[in-house]
């Protein structure tokens, strides 16, 4: 139960957080008013950030996953038991879920005003910025690679004194910027093609909460294998390098 509620409540921050950026740049009539090259900057800078409170509450308790990408790259690297994948994966899309609906209850005032059906939609879902199932798939596969593949190299914030019971000198919460900063570089570099789900759930719960609210708009259920598969084969690629390259 405590890895559980910890991915549960972490990964419901992080959508929240997450989405809500894209929501405060797209909405009509918030006070983040601009466009181009500045609002990708706030929104992967968002992102970045939303990841390192979620990795900050939950951490300690279940590793902070957040991502069944993350959660099924460590079970096939050996580094968690496949018992508890289950675990995992259905804290991640509850909490994604939940994210996604608090995200609508905080800007429901703007979803109401804003007429731009795709505008609605980017805050809850991913869609490419020229459709081409390959080639989205290929950026959402090398992307989740990426932050798989690092992720399995990122090693503990803290040493442990030589000759010393239980003495630490670590970064404490700051433990967590690596992933941060991992995330928020993909999105500069590898996102601005598709939206960088490189989380199956970071899209698929958030498009499922929309299809179901009252908002009129489609939630283009034809894209949706994309954030879902290139990922998930993404990061089963990125365990297997980092097997090869460890052995």
């Amino acid at each position: 139960m405590g890895i559980f509620t910890a991915e549960l409540i972490a990964t419901a921050l992080m959508i929240l957080l997450g989405n809500g950026v894209v929501a405060s740049c797209l909405l009509k009539n918030t006070k983040c008013d601009f466009g181009g090259a500045a609002q990708w900057l706030v929104i992967t800078t968002g992102w970045g950030f939303a990841v390192f409170v979620g990795v900050v509450v939950a951490s300690n308790v279940s590793g902070a996953h957040l991502n069944p990408a993350v959660t099924l790259g460590l079970a096939l690297a050996g580094k968690i038991s496949w018992n508890l994948v289950p675990i995992y994966i259905v804290g991640e899309f509850i909490g994604a879920c939940l994210g996604a609906f608090l995200v609508y209850l905080f800007y429901k005032e703007h979803f109401k005003i804003t007429e731009d059906e795709s505008l609605k939609r980017a805050c809850f879902c991913t869609e490419p910025a020229i459709r081409n199932y390959f080639s989205n798939f290929f950026s959402e596969f090398l992307a989740t690679f990426v932050l798989i593949f690092v992720i399995l190299y990122i090693s503990g914030a803290s040493i442990t004194l030589p000759n010393e019971t239980n003495a630490q000198i670590g970064l404490g919460s700051l433990g967590a910027l690596p992933v941060a900063i991992l995330v928020w570089a993909i999105g500069l570099s590898l996102g601005s093609t598709t939206g960088y789900a490189i989380n199956p759930f970071r899209d698929l719960a958030p498009r499922l909460v929309l299809s179901i609210l009252p908002l009129k708009t489609k939630s283009d259920w034809k894209y949706a294998p994309v954030p879902i598969l290139g990922p998930i084969l993404g990061a089963a690629f990125a365990a297997f390098i980092y097997l090869i390259t460890k052995s």
